[in-house]
């Protein structure tokens, strides 16, 4: 069920009521306390875009198999861009960019009962009508930039829940490699030579080999060193920031 509202200090702290059930989406027209990946805040115009939160039961799926979650949360995404005509890609672990640019962060928190998830909220902002961004956002882009059009918000909505409903389908159905296979085959960059960071702001550079289950990114260094890296170890520098 979709329980929309105006105004929270966060979707995903609210879905952290128990009175929300597997698959129950709150979608809040704003929020106060929005959170992002790396600690950053999400930005939305009010009317124009969808914030909201989903909850999941994966109580069959053990703790060491969570990324799979991320992984159908994502494709989700794409596919539900498919639907509309935007061709996307998944910015590991799970940004979707529509070519250079970000159409849609993704938040995942889980909730763990000994060695298995209790429960797990998935925050999304997706950006649908909005047009014009705040100039310190550095690379945002919009189901309407990218169509030029406009769209019902909440049949986007409507859509997304479904293609999530049928990939979860999958997942417990132990299907497990041919998520993987797509989420590899949809990655951002995959098999080029793009510019990285460690989390001390050294740059490198290194080709994506693909994605562990536990979620690590593979990358070959120009040594031909294959290296695995945890989220926040590394992250992707933005082609305008290149040669910053």
């Amino acid at each position: 069920m979709i329980y929309h509202i105006d105004i929270t200090s966060s979707t995903n702290d609210l879905a952290r009521d128990a009175k929300y059930t597997h698959l129950d989406v709150v979608w809040a027209e704003h929020q106060t306390a929005g959170r992002g990946q790396r600690g950053h805040s999400w930005h939305s115009t009010e009317g124009e875009n969808i914030t909201f939160s989903v909850v999941l039961i994966p109580s069959f799926l053990p703790i060491v198999e969570q990324f799979l979650l991320s992984e159908i949360v994502a494709l989700a995404l794409v596919d539900t861009m498919a639907h509309y005509g935007i061709c996307c890609r998944i910015k590991w672990t799970n940004d979707i960019y529509a070519a250079d640019n970000k159409i849609a962060g993704v938040l995942i928190e889980h909730s763990l009962s000994g060695e298995s998830i209790a429960r797990t909220i998935v925050g999304i902002g997706l950006n649908i009508n909005q047009r014009e961004f705040p100039d310190d956002i550095p690379n945002p882009t919009s189901m309407a930039l990218e169509r030029g059009m406009m769209f019902n918000r909440e049949e986007v909505l409507e859509h997304y829940v479904a293609t999530l409903r049928d990939l979860y389908a999958m997942l417990e159905r132990g299907e497990k490699e041919a998520i993987e296979a797509r989420y590899i085959t949809t990655m951002y960059h995959l098999a080029e030579e793009h510019t990285y960071a460690y989390a001390s702001g050294e740059r490198f550079r290194a080709t994506i080999r693909g994605v562990r289950p536990t979620g690590h990114l593979c990358l070959e260094h120009r040594d031909g060193t294959i290296v695995e890296y945890a989220f926040k170890e590394v992250e992707f520098v933005l082609p305008h920031k290149e040669k910053k």
